[in-house]
């Protein structure tokens, strides 16, 4: 996003490479889809200072990366939870729902 220096995300970039080849994947990666309106809302339900300030452009390129990252994830197991159509944080069927989507993917149940 050119936020830091070439030399600084090299760095960042060797130690993630490092670790990963130490640390084994984990059995199911769990990623959370959000529209910028549903990142918006939850940043805002937060209420912390620091996110005050995000930019819309700023947290809609974060999310295009995050979309490629995830697009090329290929260590294991990935459940993708659309959050602008499933509030499991507050309501208990949606909650449900992804219990019973996570034992799917872990353990083959339905």
């Amino acid at each position: 996003m050119g936020l830091m220096s070439t030399r600084d995300f090299q760095n960042y970039t060797e130690i993630f490479n490092s670790i990963t080849g130490l640390v084994s994947p984990p059995d199911l990666l769990i990623y959370l889809r959000a529209s910028i309106p549903a990142l918006v809302n939850q940043i805002q339900k937060r209420g912390r200072e620091y996110e005050d300030n995000l930019r819309l452009d700023y947290l809609r390129r974060l999310n295009e990366y995050y979309e490629a990252w995830i697009a090329k994830y290929k260590h294991g197991k990935l459940l993708i939870i659309d959050i602008d159509h499933c509030n499991f944080a507050e309501n208990a069927e949606d909650l449900g729902s992804v219990i019973q989507r996570v034992n799917t993917e872990l353990y083959g149940l339905f």
